[in-house]
C-alpha cells in the first residue's frame, strides 16, 4: 500500500514540476523577445490543460474532464490564427464529430433495474488460501 501511495505522490510531483518547468519557459522566451503566441498562457489554454489533466488522471473516466477539455478547446481554437486561416470555423464540427464518435464507441453499462433489488445469497461456505 505505501508503494501505492509513493508512486501516487511521485507521479503528482513529477506533473507539477512539469508544468511549472513550461510555464517558466513560455515566460522566459517572452522576456528575452521571443514572439510567443497570446493564446499560450491564456485561461482557456489553462482550462484545456486541465481537462486533459483530470482526464488522464482519472482514465478518462467520467464526463467533467471531457467538459473542461471542449471548453477550452474551444476558445484556444478561436485564439490560433494560422495562415489566415480560421480554426474555429472548422472546431465546432470536429468537435460534433468527436462527440458523435464518443458516444457511439464509449462502453456500455448496462443495468437493469431489477438488478438493485435482487437479494443475493451469501455463500460463507468457501475457503480462501
Amino acid at each position: 500500500m505505501e508503494t501505492l501511495i509513493n508512486k501516487n505522490r511521485a507521479d503528482k510531483q513529477l506533473g507539477l514540476g512539469i508544468l511549472i518547468l513550461v510555464i517558466g519557459s513560455v515566460f522566459l522566451l517572452r522576456n528575452t523577445g521571443v514572439d510567443v503566441p497570446h493564446w499560450i498562457l491564456s485561461w482557456h489554454t489553462i482550462m484545456l490543460g486541465a481537462g486533459l489533466w483530470m482526464g488522464y488522471r482519472k482514465n478518462f473516466q467520467g464526463s467533467g474532464w471531457l467538459a473542461l477539455t471542449i471548453i477550452g478547446g474551444l476558445f484556444t481554437f478561436k485564439a490560433i490564427n494560422i495562415f489566415d486561416f480560421d480554426l474555429f470555423r472548422v472546431s465546432i464540427p470536429m468537435v460534433l464529430i468527436g462527440l458523435g464518435l464518443y458516444v457511439i464507441l464509449k462502453p456500455k453499462k448496462v443495468q437493469n433495474f431489477d438488478q438493485y433489488f435482487e437479494k443475493k445469497p451469501i455463500d460463507f461456505t468457501k475457503k480462501e488460501s
